[in-house]
């Protein structure tokens, strides 16, 4: 018996050591929204904010990390705790509404009623860093008004430098987006004051169409006479 027990005990023991290495705990990362000023206007600057595309690869719970040769690599210390799309969705709108003093600040798609003075359309194509390589922010923005036209188009390049570990770059990731959003809020400002869409009024019938039509009505139709030859009298 006790040489049956002893390959028993033997293989418990490396699954025990197997299963301790990967339950190895991992850290959950936010970003960083910063200290976004609490807006007082509850009827301030009107903005629709989104759709905000974000690119595939960071629709993950994976924390990718920028390799020197421009590959992306899982990072094996943490992750992203929940959705990083939903992340930089809240963090654009605080920091928004922050600098805008503006309660009426909403991600899209709006609430029915809801009538903003611009639409921002977002999109971003990079979001990422490295241990050695700088944070790296590459978005482009429209700007629609109430008429529907675009105001502005503009593509963002940002880069911001840290200390190299995860926290460090999950922070430096957060302060672009907060930078972004200050210039963002800059381009809005001036679309605060536009002047109201006036209602186009219906087109009428040119008056000089409805005097030919009077005239046809005054005509009288013409009547065939029966002789050797047809004559029309009117």
């Amino acid at each position: 018996m006790t040489a049956l027990r002893l390959p028993i005990l033997w293989l418990a023991g490396l699954l025990g050591l197997a299963g301790c290495s990967v339950n190895q705990p991992v850290s959950l990362y936010q970003l960083d929204s910063g200290n976004p000023a609490q807006p007082a206007q509850s009827a301030g600057m009107a903005v629709l904010l989104g759709p905000v595309l974000i690119a595939d690869y960071l629709q993950r719970e994976t924390l990718l990390q920028r390799q020197p040769d421009g590959s992306l690599q899982a990072a094996t210390d943490g992750r992203w705790a929940g959705s990083l799309s939903s992340d930089i969705d809240q963090l654009l709108l605080r920091q928004v509404a922050g600098h805008l003093d503006s309660q009426r600040v909403v991600l899209a798609p709006a609430t029915q009623g809801f009538t903003p003075d611009v639409q921002v359309l977002l999109s971003i194509t990079r979001l990422d860093s490295g241990e050695s390589q700088p944070a790296v922010l590459d978005a482009q923005w429209r700007l629609i008004d109430r008429r529907g036209k675009v105001r502005e188009n503009r593509i963002i390049h940002l880069q911001e430098q840290h200390a190299g570990g995860t926290a460090a770059q999950v922070q430096a990731q957060g302060v672009l987006l907060q930078r972004l959003a200050e210039q963002l809020s800059v381009a809005l400002k001036p679309l605060a004051n536009q002047p109201p869409v006036a209602e186009v009024p219906r087109k009428s019938a040119p008056a000089a169409t409805k005097k030919v039509e009077k005239e046809k009505d005054k005509i009288p139709m013409a009547l065939p006479i029966r002789t050797d030859m047809e004559v029309f009298r009117f």
